[in-house]
């Protein structure tokens, strides 16, 4: 259902609600306002930009997202790509590649594939938010430390070269401040939940530095005094196809990022309040919030999962209280702004560090190195890759090395196992279908296919197939555990029915799911195996096999049951 979370809680709003989620709202905007400021800076623009996100993307993502409880801003998700692609294409390049990921949520949502997000493979997403976490923690060192040295590098293995080298020109009265917020951000949630840790580090820091005129670098030492209004709205410049196409990768990277992290804390939301939100709204909503965002100058906005707990904690149940907390940055944006410049880099720098500790999830991480094999492999190339390369090629690389492991598993589950006179394997007395169970005649073979019949498993079939020297008078292919066939799957069968058919050889099919039925009829395959060579169950297809022979029929077995669609020999043509 395409309909905001906005219009559906609005039916039975209450004072006392509007009074929960005004509460909610403003504590969330002023968690919002140093990471904000901070997530901009560490993406490599100034902090007003980081400040007109959590305003423009957070008031539209709570008025057209899916989630009641969403929190939208910018979030450390997008710190290593958007600092990227400042880089190499400047600030409007990452305008354009902005508003092209918020035109590809907006498709994503209109084309109903929000569910879709949850496949993405578990290690995939613990690789690169780890990954991540350890590029934020790497690039707020310069200023936890107060290094004297020229830009940062961006190269994760260069970058500590660099801090090395600076490693003589700490800042001692940095490190003390940077120690002090570190120390207010662990303790002060122990003491009081209310108010927020972030906002009495950054006023703690920010007053001692101020009142002591301590040699520590501030905001405004590098970015100047923060303008107190929002930018008037204007399209990127230098907008051409070859700019489009060369941005198209970071495109689809923040895209997807921005469908991974607004889902997650949209499901983490649901199960603190209970709820359920709509995912394909949801995607919709962030599409438009980052096609209009960068037109005021803004970076990428998502779902933040931390900022959205905090409202929740806080009594915030509808999406009136994210655009609250957007309300209350834009105030304090307007009328507060000239005291950003004075707010310490470290103490910026510092709330950085816990977030990408947060962020890490080390635990998990290590808990993963105890799966399989191949999902450790892809934890760790997906890791390696977002640190020492790109974070688009991480997640490139990552998902496809998942899927190929995914296939090679299926195809390991899909076994084509043999019955005949000579090969009898001992019956399974649990399962009274078996076909070791049956008098299989002579000249008769009878191969049983267990599961997913596609091209990872057909060249199993292939190879199970010439382990029998003689060539059968009569070939039973019997599919009732097979679920589903792809195309190369019924090339295999296709090339068996044309082999059978130069050698003499009648082929049947049974036990043929519904599925495969289809695919079938739609390959033509079951007009060259005719009706009269497809059946329901295994003892009318051995009875045709009989008759073919000119042997006599056997009743079914009386211990049998049936296991497929129809128990009749004539099976209706699918069309």
């Amino acid at each position: 259902m395409l309909i905001p979370k906005l219009v559906t809680t609005a039916r039975d709003y209450s004072l006392s609600q509007f009074r929960a989620d005004a509460v909610a709202g403003l504590i969330v905007g002023i968690v919002a306002i140093p990471l904000a400021i901070a997530f901009a800076i560490a993406s490599g623009v100034t902090p007003d930009r980081g400040l007109v996100t959590a305003v423009v993307g957070g008031v539209l993502i709570s008025a057209l997202g899916g989630s009641r409880v969403q929190i939208g801003g910018p979030t450390g998700a997008f710190v290593v790509i958007v600092y990227g692609v400042v880089q190499q294409h400047g600030l409007d390049g990452l305008l354009i590649a902005t508003i092209m990921a918020g035109i590809l949520l907006i498709a994503m949502g209109v084309a109903r594939i929000g569910a879709v997000i949850k496949f993405i493979p578990f290690p995939v997403t613990v690789g690169f938010t780890s990954g991540i976490a350890l590029i934020i923690f790497s690039s707020q060192v310069k200023d936890l430390l107060g290094l004297r040295m020229g830009d940062v590098p961006a190269e994760f293995l260069t970058k500590w070269g660099a801090y090395a080298r600076a490693a003589g020109t700490i800042n001692a009265w940095t490190v003390g401040i940077a120690a002090l917020t570190l120390a207010i951000l662990v303790v002060w949630p122990r003491v009081n939940r209310r108010v927020p840790g972030p906002f009495v580090a950054l006023l703690a820091g920010t007053v001692i530095v101020s009142l002591f005129d301590l040699p520590v670098e501030t905001i405004g030492d590098r970015f100047g005094t923060i303008a107190a209004s929002l930018p008037i709205p204007r399209l990127p410049e230098g907008i051409t196809v070859e700019r489009l196409r060369a941005l198209s990768s970071p495109a689809i990277t923040i895209a997807l990022l921005g469908a991974i992290e607004s889902l997650l804390s949209a499901v983490v939301a649901d199960g603190m309040i209970g709820g359920r939100h709509r995912s394909n709204m949801e995607l919709i909503g962030q599409g438009i919030a980052n096609v209009v965002t960068p037109l005021f100058g803004g970076i990428p906005a998502t779902g933040a999962i931390a900022r959205t707990a905090t409202n929740v904690r806080n009594g915030g149940r509808t999406p009136v209280a994210g655009m609250i907390h957007a309300l209350t940055v834009l105030l304090v944006t307007l009328f507060f702004s000239r005291w950003v410049s004075y707010i310490p880099l470290a103490v910026l720098a510092s709330i950085l560090v816990i977030v990408a500790y947060h962020m890490s999830e080390w635990r998990t991480f290590r808990s993963e190195l105890r799966s399989p094999g191949s999902d450790v492999m892809v934890l760790l190339a997906t890791f390696l890759l977002t640190v020492l390369v790109d974070l688009s090629i991480a997640i490139q690389v990552g998902m496809v090395l998942a899927a190929f492991l995914f296939m090679r598993r299926m195809a390991e589950v899909t076994n084509i196992s043999i019955v005949t006179r000579e090969i009898q394997d001992r019956p399974d007395e649990a399962d009274p279908n078996a076909s070791a169970r049956r008098d299989v005649p002579e000249g008769v073979l009878v191969y049983e296919v267990n599961g997913p019949f596609f091209f990872g498993a057909a060249d199993r079939f292939r190879d199970t197939l010439g382990q029998v020297e003689r060539q059968p008078k009569v070939m039973i292919v019997r599919m009732r555990n097979v679920p589903a066939i792809d195309s190369t799957g019924l090339r295999a069968l296709t090339d068996v029915w044309e082999k059978n058919r130069v050698a003499g050889t009648l082929m049947l099919l049974s036990d043929v799911h519904a599925q495969p039925m289809m695919a079938l009829a739609k390959s033509e395959l079951l007009d060259r195996i005719g009706d009269e060579n497809l059946f329901g169950n295994l003892d009318d297809a051995l009875n045709r096999a009989r008759a073919h022979l000119g042997l006599p029929q056997q009743p079914k077995p009386a211990w049998a049951t049936p296991t497929v669609l129809r128990e009749s020999g004539e099976h209706p043509k699918v069309t």
